[in-house]
């Protein structure tokens, strides 16, 4: 399915003119090296219309790269130079040294030396009768720069650290906008070695993709820029080890997928991937997403992303745009909180077709090749339609922006962790759940509660270790369960002074507790609250714990004035009395997360702005 959805995608931006010819790819370059007519190393240059990005963090400095339409790269790991080429180490033949600063030629495997040789006798060869400007520096330059000469050049030793990591392109010193790539006469040479190039004789049978008989492709192109993946790229398929191998075939020959096929998908899969707005990462996990039908359907793909990234859309940036995305979006969760969005309500307001294929893909790289972590197919509505749900059923008093994945993700790791990602199948798992409706994972729940239990609030209280986004997830996956259960959902958005539960009052209790703590002891602040020692033990044994805090909010009721001694009274009267005078002995992990809502919402409701009659 996945190979068959990137060929179609690649159909559809061929017939747009949107994928590259055959014979070239596109290449990100970094900056231009610039030849004095005489073919003399003039320095580097940045390219023309690029933004000047550079960051410095101490040692490490990086720049903004430029895409660039070159003849296509070579993909092998062994010393093979390209036509105009872009690596370093093949230009000038020079090891950059990190430690010394120092540019040498010399290395354990004579490398720097037979990768300049290469490019030399390459590109001499392949410029040789061309005659322009700009490739008569270059066959100039080519044939008078010597690396052992090379050692002390200014040029590059002001580039420095910068050297191993760039990629670059040729221009004429006097006039940086005559680029040797787009010489005309460059560009006709390489179109006709295209048309002159022999085809081999290829091995052929029925195409698993296309049902046609065609020749088989032997190995895959690789796929490149996956997070966590090699520099030079991963296969998505890939046969080496002998097991993986039937009726005597030899690598991809036992794929059966087409040379056509493998170029359709590969090239689908790298513009992809190359585009920020069709993947995001999910810890170590890169997610690609797109929508059936080519760039038509571009606003798919953009909605997607901000559904699920966007905490809000920052109205003061493109007001045409994304002023009118965020309220789109309010307005969709607007409907969704209050129960009346249908399906047909949000094809209206994000006026697209509801029956348009939506395709999410996570990938993570295992070695040299590419592991398939999931991938989901469903109509583009109903996801839309599952993320309003998802952002609904997280919605609490005490927060107004939507929960991304991101942030929910944050609140699962520890803020006093050297490790700051989540769980990488805990997150595939909520994220398979968002796009489909279903129930979280008890895992979440569970988590969750763990680090309300174990985290402790930061003096400023600028970190609450019960805060708006784990309670809303937390209320969020009780709920689903018990909706998934054909039970009434019993959470409330705000405080539900109705709800009998004895974990959800005994939350509630424990923040009037608290708060009696901290009211009596104010202006000043404590070190140490009753939160800090007896929250987890609480939330686990209410039984074991409320006797002694009640007796202990005695001595902190005396303190109160009158005013606030008869409001915490009754308060704490009144929460008592639904519980019946008993506290349950243990409380489950359901349970305990009905504990937490009942403490946010109490806790919450005391600094809520109240009205007379209130």
């Amino acid at each position: 399915m996945l190979i068959q959805a990137l060929c179609d995608y690649y159909d559809e931006l061929a017939k747009e003119g949107k994928v590259l010819p055959e014979g070239y790819s596109n290449q990100a370059v970094h900056y231009l090296i610039a030849l004095t007519h005489d073919g003399k190393f003039d320095g580097f240059r940045d390219i023309p219309g690029q933004e000047n990005k550079e960051k410095s963090d101490k040692e490490k400095s990086s720049h903004e790269s430029s895409n660039v339409i070159l003849p296509k790269r070579t993909e092998k790991s062994s010393i093979e130079s390209n036509l105009i080429e872009h690596r370093p180490l093949y230009i000038f033949g020079l090891n950059f040294d990190k430690k010394t600063n120092t540019f040498t030629p010399n290395d354990k495997t004579n490398k720097a030396k037979k990768s300049h040789e290469a490019f030399v006798q390459k590109n001499l060869e392949f410029i040789e009768g061309l005659d322009s400007p700009i490739i008569n520096a270059y066959r100039k330059f080519i044939e008078n720069w010597i690396p052992d000469n090379e050692t002390e050049n200014l040029h590059l030793l002001n580039f420095g650290k910068k050297y191993s990591n760039s990629n670059f392109a040729f221009c004429l010193s006097e006039n940086q906008t005559i680029l040797l790539h787009e010489d005309k006469l460059i560009k006709e040479h390489v179109e006709r070695m295209l048309e002159n190039t022999p085809t081999e004789n290829k091995y052929s049978s029925q195409c698993a993709i296309t049902g046609e008989i065609l020749p088989i492709a032997r190995t895959h192109s690789k796929i490149k820029t996956i997070f966590g993946g090699l520099p030079t790229g991963t296969v998505l398929v890939g046969y080496k080890a002998p097991a993986g191998c039937s009726y005597c075939n030899e690598q991809s020959y036992n794929s059966n997928i087409s040379e056509i096929a493998m170029k359709k998908y590969t090239n689908a899969l790298n513009i992809l991937i190359a585009d920020k707005n069709h993947k995001m990462v999910i810890d170590d996990v890169t997610a690609i997403f797109w929508a059936n039908g080519g760039t038509k359907n571009e606003r798919c793909s953009d909605l997607f992303d901000s559904f699920v990234n966007d905490d809000e859309v920052n109205e003061q940036d493109d007001k045409s745009t994304k002023t009118e995305t965020n309220q789109m979006l309010k307005d969709t969760f607007a409907l969704a909180r209050s129960g009346e969005l249908t399906k047909d309500r949000l094809a209206s307001i994000v006026e697209i077709d509801e029956n348009i294929d939506f395709y999410i893909v996570g990938l993570k790289p295992n070695s040299s090749r590419l592991a398939v972590k999931f991938i989901h197919r469903k109509k583009f509505a109903d996801i839309l339609y599952n993320i309003a749900r998802h952002q609904a059923d997280m919605t609490i008093i005490g927060r107004t922006k939507r929960i991304p994945l991101w942030r929910l993700e944050k609140e699962l790791v520890s803020p006093k962790s050297i490790k700051k990602n989540a769980d990488a199948s805990l997150l595939s798992a909520i994220f398979k759940s968002i796009l489909y409706g279903s129930p979280y994972p008890v895992y979440l729940l569970s988590t969750l509660v763990t680090r309300a239990k174990t985290d402790a609030d930061d003096e400023s209280r600028k970190f609450k270790s019960v805060n708006s986004v784990r309670a809303g997830a937390i209320r969020a996956c009780i709920n689903r369960k018990s909706r998934a259960l054909n039970e009434k959902e019993e959470l409330s958005v705000a405080l539900d002074i109705n709800n009998t539960n004895q974990a959800y009052l005994c939350g509630r209790l424990f923040a009037v507790l608290q708060k009696i703590q901290e009211t009596a002891a104010a202006p000043a602040k404590l070190n140490r609250t009753i939160k800090d020692a007896y929250f987890s033990s609480a939330a686990s044994k209410p039984a074991l714990v409320f006797p002694k805090l009640i007796s202990l909010s005695q001595n902190h009721m005396k303190k109160l004035d009158e005013r606030n001694y008869v409001f915490f009274n009754k308060l704490t009267e009144e929460i008592i009395s639904k519980l019946e005078g008993q506290f349950p002995d243990t409380l489950t992990l359901t349970d305990q997360g009905r504990f937490m809502i009942g403490y946010y919402h109490q806790d919450q409701d005391f600094y809520t702005k109240k009205t007379k009659e209130d």
